[in-house]
């Protein structure tokens, strides 16, 4: 899950970029509104947090630019205006929600995932493809019936992106998108290894490689 930080203030955002990390959320994060734009025309974010007071272009541009192409990507503002009509006016330019400082991480965090349920249509937290499915709250993963297997930030951030869209293949490179943020080192074989230690932990036919394309889990499990 590849998330956009759009914050200026280095405090908030070194505290938030280690939380997202820790919740195994990739991270790119810019600190003007003019780099949020430029990151966001070239990488492809399934969630962005967008502080409204930035250097450049402040973020009620950078929310009409995003919305102005007709990206519906969840978009949450987070920031120190607590006016009524700050709260209006973003929400009304097109953000899915509004959290102000000072917050509490578990908030931020749990407003996220209700965005990202709301953007793929769904009512529970859980991801499923009928047959594995995987609880982003406590970052594990039951096949059938048997007991849930707790994973890494990284084995999680692979399964979540292969259950996003079950029956999909997925690129080494399209994983590597979901995974790792901009400045994480990649060793070439990263998603090789993570798949080896998956399919160890949930059964070698789990996830399945299309030979020369990607990987997939099949779409009804």
């Amino acid at each position: 899950m590849r998330v956009l930080l759009v914050e200026d203030d280095r405090m908030i955002g070194e505290t938030v970029y280690d939380a997202l990390n820790e919740a195994a959320y990739a991270v790119d994060w810019v600190k003007d509104g003019e780099s949020a734009i430029t990151a966001f025309t070239c990488h492809r974010y399934d969630l962005i947090l967008l502080d409204l007071s930035l250097p450049k272009r402040d973020g009620l541009a950078v929310l009409a630019r995003v919305r102005a192409i007709k990206d519906t990507v969840p978009i949450i503002i987070v920031s120190a205006r607590q006016q009524l009509n700050d709260r209006l006016a973003g929400l009304d330019a097109g953000a899915d929600d509004y959290i102000s400082k000072p917050f509490e991480m578990r908030e931020l965090l749990a407003r996220m995932r209700v965005a990202l349920r709301r953007s793929r249509n769904q009512a529970h937290c859980e991801l499923t493809n009928g047959h594995i499915t995987l609880d982003p709250r406590s970052k594990s993963v039951r096949v059938g019936s048997k007991d849930s297997i707790q994973l890494s930030n990284r084995e999680f951030a692979l399964m979540e992106a292969l259950l996003e869209t079950p029956g999909s293949i997925l690129s080494r490179h399209q994983l590597e998108e979901k995974i790792y943020g901009w400045g994480q080192e990649i060793e070439s074989n990263a998603v090789e290894y993570l798949i080896h230690v998956l399919r160890k932990k949930i059964g070698n036919d789990s996830i399945k490689n299309a030979r020369g394309l990607g990987w997939m889990v099949s779409k009804s499990g």
